[in-house]
């Protein structure tokens, strides 16, 4: 396996997040508000449930960095703040949905929305909010603004039932894997960078560039999120650790680990994620890192976090250029 020295140097100061969140205080002070005005139900129910999940301490990363790409192309207007607050309504929808299907009772470090409500509750909540989400992308009149949300909802769908099909199945390769992140998570990232750019009107060549950064740094990101699940603990991450295990997720470090073990380590992985055995989480920890699969996880993580940073060559240098770069960099050294 090639070093890391090649990309990011391990002495590397820690990236301060809040320090580029402040960058765009004033903005997502606005894009809030707009959520909490969209919120409003005569529903209690989608009231609670609605507000529980979107305070409950999410990094707001998505409508950040729609935010940073649209101050580094020379500003942000109104449309940006709406679909800055779409993009949110969207991630925190496919959150509700996640956690019916993994069965998770931890999001953030706090009860799951459906431990607390309940299985239907959480789905039907979930719906509510891409509803919301599409009724408020119709305020800007840009169908090419709704053609691109709606084809990476449908994306984020696809990765999902991909996803579903991967649990429980040892023999889900590298490449089956990466296409699941691809659509089920890194495509939000880069429909929010792509969007900064086609609501300021920038040039296809700025639009393209801002669509691979905002591609490569959401894999780069659930590549550690991946990797965090054998590595963090509880109180960092937010949720127990094991879940993807207990889920039968065969994720990349896992995947590595059966590709390069002993045959009794490759069929103890392959058990585990067959049955989804959490109790066998300390075994397959070992194997784990004994096999340097982690290393192997952070190591792509690092290529795809370099390959967002070259994407955003053509853009100007600003403070927010320099921010969104730090992102890159915070995505594959963040412990949470």
């Amino acid at each position: 396996m090639a070093s890391h020295s090649k990309f990011f140097s391990p002495i590397e100061a820690p990236i301060d997040f809040d320090s580029i969140k402040n960058l765009t205080t004033v903005e997502a002070k606005a894009v809030d508000q707009l959520i909490i005005d969209e919120l409003s139900s005569d529903v209690i129910l989608i009231n609670e449930m609605s507000h529980y999940i979107i305070s409950s301490g999410g990094k707001r990363l998505r409508p950040m960095l729609l935010l940073l790409a649209a101050k580094a192309l020379g500003g942000v207007n109104d449309h940006h703040l709406i679909i800055a607050a779409v993009i949110e309504f969207i991630h925190t929808a496919t959150l509700l949905h996640d956690d019916v299907v993994d069965d998770s009772e931890l999001r953030r470090g706090k009860e799951s929305a459906n431990a607390v409500w309940g299985n239907a509750a959480s789905v039907l909540v979930g719906d509510y909010l891409y509803c919301s989400a599409f009724k408020m992308m119709i305020r800007t009149g840009n169908m090419r603004v709704m053609e691109i949300l709606s084809q990476t909802t449908t994306a984020i769908a696809e990765g999902e039932v991909l996803q579903l099909l991967n649990c429980n199945n040892p023999a889900t390769t590298e490449d089956k894997y990466l296409e699941v992140i691809a659509r089920k998570t890194a495509i939000l990232f880069s429909a929010a960078t792509q969007l900064s750019a086609v609501i300021g009107a920038a040039s296809s060549k700025m639009e393209e560039g801002l669509t691979k950064y905002g591609q490569h740094l959401g894999i780069a990101f659930q590549l550690i999120d991946d990797a965090l699940d054998y590595k963090s603990n509880k109180e960092e991450l937010g949720k127990n650790l094991g879940d993807d295990l207990a889920e039968g997720k065969p994720t990349l470090p896992l995947i590595y680990a059966i590709q390069n073990g002993s045959e009794n380590e490759a069929r103890l992985i392959s058990d585990a994620i067959r049955n989804g055995n959490r109790e066998a989480f300390n075994e397959v920890y070992a194997v784990v890192q004994k096999i340097k699969a982690i290393e192997y996880t952070e190591h792509l993580a690092q290529a795809e976090a370099q390959k967002a940073i070259k994407a955003l060559d053509l853009l100007p240098n600003s403070i927010y250029k320099d921010a969104l770069v730090s992102l890159a960099k915070f995505s594959v050294q963040r412990n949470y």
